[in-house]
């Protein structure tokens, strides 16, 4: 599974052959959440509050890139990095 990024201790990632609607998976120490990239929403699973903004904003800020990323990956093919939250 590619990290197409990583930020502030929290690791986002997407799987390959994945099911819709388009989401990532970001992990934070023994945290794991999936984002749904369009609702920019938390589908599954959960973060510490403070974690669960960083995510929620920086997917926000980069939602045309993980798009471009998660089509990417429905074609079997590489994400590019997304810039981390600063």
């Amino acid at each position: 599974m590619p990290t197409i990024s990583m930020f502030y201790g929290i690791m986002v990632q997407m799987f390959w052959d994945e099911h819709a609607p388009p989401h990532c998976h970001a992990t934070y120490g023994e945290y794991k959440a999936t984002v749904d990239i369009r609702a920019l929403q938390i589908i599954v699973g959960r973060l510490p509050r403070r974690a669960t903004e960083l995510v929620l904003d920086w997917a926000e800020l980069h939602q045309d890139e993980l798009l471009e990323d998660w089509d990417l990956c429905m074609a079997k093919q590489q994400p590019k990095e997304i810039s981390p939250l600063k």
